[in-house]
């Protein structure tokens, strides 16, 4: 059994058999056994006089075992249950000088760098349990919403985001490849034929199928190779990008914000323990720093916030002139300043928005199109596209979207406009050729979804390998 299940639905005098491995042995009879299917361990209590000396030697932090026994009644305090032991089998010795994660607290940093022992800890089991409850909620809530779920390449010839920040995928000798007529890389000569890299987004291919399909999603890992070595970025993290035909702007607005409340409604339910540990665990931190910096929610109120709350829309425009006649704005306390219309809101300004101006998740729509992407329809004022990204608080940006540009001429001198090869996107611009129709579309960063759900500062803490600039350790 697991102990999930023996402490849901287990009788009293029950015998049974479970394995995992151990937290702490205490006083040669209290064994914390935990099989990473719960917060929870469940406390075994030994008979050390009729057991073995080379078994109970062996019983250390670390070490993998299964116990036989029977489910009593816990005699001690913290638990109701707790197995009296018959029989314990060593699986996996565990050399306790050598073993990093002892039972005692240890910094984020060191854990980072024992990556693939820190889920045996209470708080990455925990979030990776609400990880993996996350991913199922996604999933869940499409199907039942009646989006067909795509996979798009994760090899790509074409950059959706513009940014040029990009992987290279080669089967060519880097230090002896053929060069062209104008002295660069000869890529003809490549597997694909061509210069190829892993994808930034599957957006542009999810269109595609959405012109078919209807309603679609692509849920995968994307890759971006930005150097920048801040606890909001990795160079390897998932994406959840819908893509929606028939849909306009208030559409997806309306969709991106059901499925994010839908979803954190499950996680509250689903991991309803490991929640109740990360709070009491965000709680204890903050009572370590400065009255300023502490949260003004705790993780569940923060998680209730956004559930019970319906988001405030407004455009950019209204969002810039708040931003601009605000006190920190005014008084210089923006790292970046609001001056002039058309600059790039940052993770500061979004914050402010969210957490001291409405203190309600905020939507944000008609982004100047000199900061958005070529793909976003341009609205009639020639000056703004129908874009929207969705603000938290904590983190800031949780979603970008857009209401995607369905007219062919426009979307040609668009790409015209940024300089991009139009022959790259030969195929994307025939979706406006054929039956082309309003669309839309967002993406979610799902380590961020999780950085917010489990109230944990540094991205590199809720995925099980981060890859970020000179780390592809494990």
């Amino acid at each position: 059994m697991t102990v999930k299940d023996l402490f849901l639905n287990t009788p009293i005098s029950k015998t049974i058999k479970v394995q995992g491995w151990v937290k702490t042995f205490r006083a040669n009879r209290f064994i914390s056994l935990n099989d990473g299917s719960t917060f929870q361990s469940i406390q075994c209590v030994v008979d050390f006089e009729n057991t073995d000396n080379e078994i109970l030697n062996n019983i250390n932090s670390g070490a993998s075992i299964e116990i036989s026994g029977t489910l009593v009644e816990s005699q001690g305090k913290g638990q109701k249950i707790e197995i009296k032991v018959k029989k314990i089998q060593i699986l996996g010795k565990c050399d306790p000088e050598d073993y990093p994660i002892q039972p005692k607290k240890h910094s984020l940093e060191f854990l980072r760098e024992n990556a693939h022992l820190r889920v045996r800890t209470n708080t990455f089991s925990s979030i990776f349990r609400i990880r993996s409850s996350i991913s199922y909620a996604i999933h869940k809530y499409f199907k039942e919403s009646g989006f067909v779920y795509v996979n798009t390449p994760i090899i790509t010839g074409s950059d959706a985001e513009g940014a040029g920040e990009m992987f290279k995928v080669t089967t060519l000798e880097i230090n002896n490849a053929e060069l062209d007529n104008s002295n660069k890389i000869d890529y003809s000569k490549d597997f694909f034929g061509k210069e190829t890299n892993l994808t930034v987004s599957g957006q542009l291919e999810a269109e595609s199928m959405a012109m078919g399909l209807g309603n679609v999603y692509t849920f995968g890992p994307t890759f971006r190779a930005e150097n920048s070595n801040t606890s909001r970025h990795l160079a390897e993290f998932w994406m959840v990008e819908p893509e929606m035909a028939f849909c306009d702007l208030d559409d997806n607005m309306n969709l991106a914000e059901d499925f994010i409340k839908k979803v954190l409604k499950y996680v509250i339910i689903d991991c309803n323990e490991d929640l109740i540990f990360l709070n009491e665990r965000l709680i204890n931190e903050d009572k370590t720093k400065p009255l300023k910096d502490r949260n003004e929610l705790n993780l569940i109120e923060r998680l209730n916030f956004v559930v019970n709350n319906d988001f405030v829309r407004i455009n950019y425009t209204e969002a810039f002139d708040i931003l601009r006649k605000s006190k920190p704005n005014k008084k210089k306390k923006f790292k970046y300043p609001i001056n002039e219309w058309g600059v790039d809101l940052q993770s500061e300004h979004e914050r402010f928005l969210v957490e001291k101006h409405f203190k309600k998740p905020v939507i944000i729509y008609d982004y100047p199109a000199k900061i958005k992407a070529f793909y976003m329809r341009m609205n009639e004022d020639g000056k703004t596209v129908r874009a929207m990204d969705i603000l938290f608080p904590g983190i800031g940006e949780i979603v970008g979207g857009s209401q995607r540009e369905e007219r062919l001429d426009v979307l040609k001198e668009r790409i015209s406009e940024l300089n991009i090869d139009e022959k790259e996107l030969w195929w994307y611009l025939d979706l406006r050729k054929y039956g082309s129709v309003k669309h839309s579309g967002f993406g979610l960063g799902l380590e961020r979804l999780i950085l917010f759900a489990t109230g944990m500062s540094n991205i590199r803490d809720v995925v099980p390998f981060p890859r970020t600039p000179k780390n592809a350790e494990f």
